[in-house]
């Protein structure tokens, strides 16, 4: 084939090497038949004789691994969420700029409330050991704050992580019956209760079951602290 078709040769190769099976067939009866055969490759004309091409037939296996998927793996982030979230929830105090604060929802904030006592003391620690003792019993998710801290900057730090109730365990908390202050982050109002009874009622706000309207509505708003020492 390259003495007969020298710089057409490849190209005439080439084109053969694309024929189909059917093509092939059909080629090899035209030699058979007349020994020669015509083709035609961009408008020219190429004779091919017996003597150029040899047709073989043989069979191949081709191995086909099929993958089919049965896990169906979806991609879902909540980043976006969150950062609406905490968009639509930050506030900042009226007549204050630098006093900002979270207001989650109690049922969805990661702490339902905190525990400030104002003195390091042996009998505020036992108070506090007692009152954390009995939130946990109520399932209730609490930070104890004992740093040296003014109280207004402690309630600052737990407005600011969105924790909607506050515990003060006060100088008036060593009285019996003991009682303590609970502070709700919104508004700052606080009311005065018996320790024993916190527990139950943050876990009624937390989960809903009663609202701070009705807090306020069955014990007294607390203004001040009657002693001090």
């Amino acid at each position: 084939m390259g003495k007969q078709f020298k710089q057409n040769a490849k190209t005439v190769a080439d084109h053969l090497a694309k024929y189909s099976p059917e093509e092939c067939t059909a080629l090899e009866e035209q030699l058979k038949d007349k020994g020669e055969t015509e083709i035609k490759i961009d408008d020219k004309s190429f004779t091919i004789t017996a003597d150029m091409v040899e047709i073989k037939k043989y069979q191949k296996t081709v191995h086909v691994q099929e993958i089919v998927p049965s896990v169906i793996e979806p991609s879902f982030g909540i980043g976006r969420v969150m950062y609406c979230i905490f968009e639509h929830n930050f506030k900042v105090r009226e007549g204050d700029e630098k006093r900002t604060y979270l207001s989650l929802p109690p049922v969805i904030a990661p702490y339902k409330c905190s525990v400030l006592p104002l003195s390091s003391k042996p009998d505020f620690r036992d108070l506090v050991s007692d009152l954390s003792r009995n939130l946990t019993r109520c399932d209730i998710s609490h930070k104890v704050d004992d740093s040296g801290g003014s109280i207004g900057r402690r309630y600052a730090r737990t407005d600011a992580i969105s924790i909607p109730f506050g515990v003060t365990i006060d100088f008036d908390s060593l009285k019996s019956p003991h009682t303590a202050t609970l502070r709700e982050r919104d508004t700052t109002k606080q009311i005065r209760a018996e320790i024993k009874e916190i527990p139950e009622i943050v876990r009624d706000l937390a989960t809903g079951r009663r609202t701070w309207d009705d807090v306020l509505n069955n014990y007294p708003l607390f203004e001040q602290q009657e002693a001090t020492k």
